[in-house]
């Protein structure tokens, strides 16, 4: 079963600025393309896309643009995006207008709630639905009411919810997560990414472990609605690449060969544009 990668972070720090990555313990180094290249394509990924890295605000376009030239199998790029700003609108259309750019995120994770609630950030974020580009929408799984409220004031842009909602998995904390994650898929414009998971299930984690979260997320959203993301090297706190594509696998190797090929490769096309 080939593979689309829709969440591949690569960290350049000879060209970019990376606050967050202070704290960042063993991510705190380069995390270049040839490297993780190496081992996806021993694993059947033949193409992944760039995920923001939230590179300081200055080197954000910047980032967009290397990572759109960067690798082979890099075939485009998610670009990191300030809808809080007023100089969105034109920071959209420069970016919207490079080839291979196939959508953005503004983290809301590590944000202040409020931020995604502002009336400027709710009409820029709007804009994306003419450029037919969807949106990554990153939050914890506390946040999921929030995240909710955004898509449902923005009815006409594709969401993407980035690691299943980022449930604790090692806390196995099932609830309220499930239920704030049916109330999220009932929106049909949103999508969910199956990633991120074995960053927040602790070293020790098995399939066993994460199934009960991603079989949550394909009940909600349908095999129709869902696509699959390595989030490297995020992952490697607890795992490597190889580990994580074989227990995603593994969760899945029930299901019919068409439903497998839609997580893993065909919604990412029809989603992303690619």
């Amino acid at each position: 079963m080939r593979i689309i990668d829709t969440h591949l972070h690569l960290v350049h720090m000879d060209r970019f600025t990376y606050p967050w990555l202070e704290g960042g313990g063993a991510l705190n180094r380069a995390w270049p393309a040839e490297a993780y290249a190496a081992e996806a394509r021993e694993l059947g990924i033949e193409a992944a896309l760039h995920m923001e890295v939230d590179v300081a605000e200055p080197d954000m376009e910047a980032e967009t643009r290397h990572a759109l030239d960067v690798h082979p199998l890099v075939v485009g790029a998610i670009a990191a995006c300030r809808p809080e700003s007023p100089d969105f609108p034109a920071y959209l259309d420069r970016l919207a207008a490079l080839k291979g750019v196939r959508g953005f995120r503004r983290i809301l994770h590590t944000s202040p709630d409020e931020l995604s609630r502002g009336e400027l950030f709710r009409s820029n974020l709007r804009r994306l639905a003419d450029k037919h580009l969807p949106f990554d929408l990153c939050v914890l799984g506390k946040q999921l009411p929030v995240g909710r409220e955004l898509v449902e004031s923005c009815p006409e842009v594709q969401f993407v919810l980035d690691h299943c909602g980022i449930p604790d998995v090692a806390a196995k904390a099932l609830d309220p997560w499930r239920r704030e994650i049916a109330a999220l898929a009932a929106l049909p414009n949103v999508a969910a990414k199956i990633s991120g998971i074995v960053a927040y299930a602790g070293p020790d984690w098995t399939a066993a472990d994460l199934r009960p979260f991603v079989d949550h997320i394909i009940e909600c959203f349908g095999w129709d609605r869902v696509v699959w993301g390595s989030d490297y090297p995020v992952l490697t706190l607890t795992a490597d690449l190889t580990r994580w594509v074989n227990a995603s696998r593994e969760i899945v190797a029930g299901a019919s060969p068409d439903e497998q090929a839609k997580l893993f490769h065909r919604n990412a096309e029809r989603i992303y544009r690619i």
